[in-house]
């Protein structure tokens, strides 16, 4: 079983909450809000790259910008591989924590 990395779970879930709003800046805002740390634009894209390389997404270039010069926004959606890497790395979390019932790790 392939398993994803931290990184790639969060950017994944962050796809996945955005949904057809899925694109660079918007997912990058979506995981400062769902982790409270910011993600280099670097980092995101790298990260971007390999869970597409993986088929865990599909990208779509959107209309360009109304500015001069404006870019393409590149939009991502999850796949259905995407989406079963996402289950089950949470059955995986679910499966670890189970019987634990206070994780605040005190001893007594």
């Amino acid at each position: 079983m392939k398993i994803l990395t931290r990184q790639e779970e969060i950017v994944l879930v962050a796809i996945w909450k955005l949904g057809e709003e899925a694109y660079g800046v918007a997912i990058r805002k979506k995981i400062v809000e769902l982790t409270g740390r910011k993600l280099s634009y670097g980092a995101l894209y790298f990260t971007l790259d390999q869970i597409h390389q993986k088929r865990y997404v599909t990208r779509t270039a959107g209309d360009p910008t109304p500015v001069r010069g404006g870019c393409s926004k590149i939009f991502y959606r999850l796949t259905k591989e995407g989406k079963a890497a996402l289950t089950r790395t949470y059955e995986l979390q679910q499966s670890l924590w189970s019987g634990i019932s206070d994780p605040t790790f005190e001893e007594g």
